[in-house]
């Protein structure tokens, strides 16, 4: 019997779904194994990119819900991976920066990141992984921007 749903499987947004998913399990369970979630190595790697910074901004720039990121950054904060201060510039606001701990955390999970990666990867040569980086930077519609 073959695999049911031909004309579906046959679509590359299909394709990218299924990749992706199995992109986001390999990363989730190596990020797991240093005991980070996957929101809260996107919050650790943007507070390091451009921290510290408002709270508000954080979650504008990451895309994530401010009830969502008040969780996330709790969790954090309980950890002694972020600290939250009042912002210099308004202390209406509160500013979320790295601790020394959350940098050498952060640093493990972004190793751990790319091993997955590395692993999704694995079946292309040097040469294809290039090309596909590429290829999927330009439908993504990133191409040009920072990523």
């Amino acid at each position: 019997m073959s695999a049911p749903l031909p004309a579906i499987r046959a679509l590359p947004s299909w394709l990218l779904g299924r990749a992706a998913a199995r992109g986001r399990t390999l990363v989730a369970e190596a990020l797991a194994g240093e005991g980070v979630k996957m929101w809260h190595h996107v919050v650790l790697s943007a507070v390091s990119d451009l921290g510290p910074l408002a709270q508000a901004e954080l979650g504008r720039g990451i895309q994530l819900d401010p009830k969502d990121l008040v969780g996330v950054l709790n969790d954090l904060q309980a950890a002694g991976l972020v600290v939250r201060e009042p912002d210099p510039g308004d202390r209406r606001k509160n500013a979320v920066s790295l601790t020394e701990e959350g940098a050498r955390v952060l640093r493990r999970c972004e190793t751990a990141a790319r091993e997955a990666n590395d692993r999704l990867l694995e079946p292309l040569s040097a040469t294809e992984r290039e090309q596909f980086m590429g290829l999927l930077t330009r439908i993504s519609g990133t191409e040009g921007r920072p990523s």
